[in-house]
């Protein structure tokens, strides 16, 4: 059995989201406790709870204490990983990209290719958005042999919710290449997507483009920002991503959601600063790229190494974790993350 004490490291969310992705691929029965210990409200939250049920159903295994407010579980996966098409329903703004985070590693190791639609939020605080994962993480995993796509049917943000995503899966052969992104290189094109719903006489979607140009002609980029105005959407909402391509094959990203009190102006500058300072830490990934990517680098069959920006509370956390459940060795010199994988396969 699995013990993960949920407080240790940044006391999150995604202590508990891989801790039992990782169990449901192990199928080792899984007891963590303190569960978000450190976060304003601690236990579960319905996108965690549904996390632990989504793994649930992939692996044919089953939850013990997976209620809302729970501090607590007992997860027991099955011997299986069955794909196939799923669908779930957060039912608040949660984060669909993190849900989808949680069963990506399961779908790699099933039985055959999963469909997944998934509603809830799509731009929000502290979670990866649907463009980053669309236009930066997954082209980056391809690199790994990894084929996930995913499309946007309608945005979501917070505090409603109401997006809905699909993500098609296909099932890796034998194993997961290592990740090798060991220089920068040059910038040659930067992209990005502003997009908005039900503020078009606003002109959200223009002013965060335009704001956001502005600021990285500065660095001497030319980006290519495309302007989105949504009608789909069960509210009024705003996001801006954009993503840096480099010579040597790297993909940096950034990205903001807007929210009550954001100014359009005020996402702009921060999405084309944060990118730019990325790029400045001579950094391979980006920001949200440098923890993302440490579970495949884990399961990974050989040396994964690549150059973050910075060594966060959720990098720190991961690589604790998976030293926790698989004795992956990592180390950190600098900015630069070397992950010993264990060539993980099914039996």
């Amino acid at each position: 059995m699995i013990e993960v004490d949920g407080s240790q490291k940044s006391g999150s969310g995604t202590i508990l989201r891989y801790a039992v992705s990782l169990a449901s691929l192990l199928g080792w029965d899984l007891h963590i406790t303190n569960i978000r210990a450190k976060r304003k409200n601690p236990g579960l939250r319905p996108q965690h709870r549904l996390s632990v049920i989504a793994c649930g159903q992939l692996s044919r295994g089953r939850a013990e204490g997976a209620e809302v407010g729970s501090k607590e579980i007992m997860f027991r996966p099955g011997k299986v990983l069955m794909g196939g098409d799923y669908g779930w329903d957060i039912g608040t703004a949660g984060s669909t990209t993190m849900l989808a985070m949680t069963v990506l590693p399961l779908a790699l190791f099933a039985d055959r290719p999963s469909t997944f639609k998934i509603t809830g939020g799509l731009f929000q605080d502290f979670a990866p958005s649907a463009i980053h994962l669309q236009n930066v993480f997954f082209p980056t995993l391809r690199k790994m042999g990894i084929d996930a796509q995913l499309k946007i049917i309608r945005p979501g943000y917070v505090p409603k919710g109401g997006g809905v995503i699909e993500l098609v899966v296909k099932p890796v052969k034998d194993k997961i290449k290592p990740l090798k992104l060991l220089r920068q290189g040059r910038v040659i094109e930067i992209k990005g997507k502003a997009i908005s719903s039900h503020l078009k006489e606003r002109k959200v979607s223009d002013r965060m483009a335009e704001l956001s140009r502005n600021e990285l002609r500065k660095g001497r980029f030319d980006p290519q920002i495309e302007v989105l105005y949504d009608t789909t959407s069960i509210q009024k909402g705003a996001a801006l991503a954009i993503y840096a391509y480099t010579d040597t094959g790297c993909i940096i990203g950034s990205d903001i959601a807007g929210k009550l009190g954001r100014t359009s102006e005020e996402i702009g500058r921060s999405v084309a600063r944060n990118l730019i300072d990325d790029i400045k830490a001579n950094a391979t990934v980006d920001r949200y790229q440098a923890d993302l990517l440490i579970i495949y680098g884990a399961l990974a069959d050989g040396l994964t190494e690549y150059s973050i920006p910075r060594t966060t509370e959720h990098v720190d956390s991961n690589l604790w974790l998976i030293q926790e459940i698989l004795g992956v060795k990592s180390e950190v010199k600098g900015n630069h993350l070397r992950i010993e994988g264990v060539g993980f396969h099914l039996k």
